[in-house]
């Protein structure tokens, strides 16, 4: 096992490397604290410490980078992110009108940002189907159809 101690700094550059490889494909920061305390292991055979010595130095290097500094790192990137619901989201919730009669099986609502979509209603939904003019919300979207219910509150 004395034979290892010379050359492990090609182990953990190769761990390195890996690991940032890895970092790369997945953006996540794991890997990349993985690598940094894969360095810190390096650095620790710098300073001429045994073989399972920088393995442990290593290991704990970071599994403290993965709870310390990785949380805070992620929220600080998050922070910048769009709030502005989008897509799917952005149509659930939303208010609308009844075109054509929507019952279990098909219908048609204009929403309130001016889309039309075939609509059905929901299962815990009233069993009648809803009749043009009436005031819907979105409550689910499957596919390319809205989910919709009765709503009391007049579309915007």
């Amino acid at each position: 096992m004395e034979m290892i101690t010379p050359y492990i700094w090609i182990a953990w550059l190769a761990l390195i490397l890996i690991f940032i490889i890895i970092e790369m494909l997945t953006l996540e920061f794991t890997f990349l604290m993985l690598a940094i305390g894969s360095f810190v292991g390096l650095l620790s055979g710098i300073l001429r410490v045994e073989w399972w010595g920088q393995i442990i130095i290593a290991g704990i290097a970071g599994m403290l980078l993965i709870l310390l500094v990785r949380p805070p790192l992620l929220r600080a990137l998050q922070r910048g992110g769009d709030p502005t619901k989008s897509n799917m989201d952005a149509v659930v919730g939303q208010g609308g009108v009844v075109l054509e009669t929507v019952s279990a099986g098909t219908g048609l609502v204009k929403l309130s940002n001016g889309e039309t979509w075939t609509a059905r209603t929901v299962a815990d939904g009233p069993g009648t189907a809803l009749e043009p003019g009436t005031v819907i919300s979105v409550a689910l979207i499957e596919g390319a159809t809205a989910l919709v219910r009765p709503d009391a509150t007049p579309p915007v």
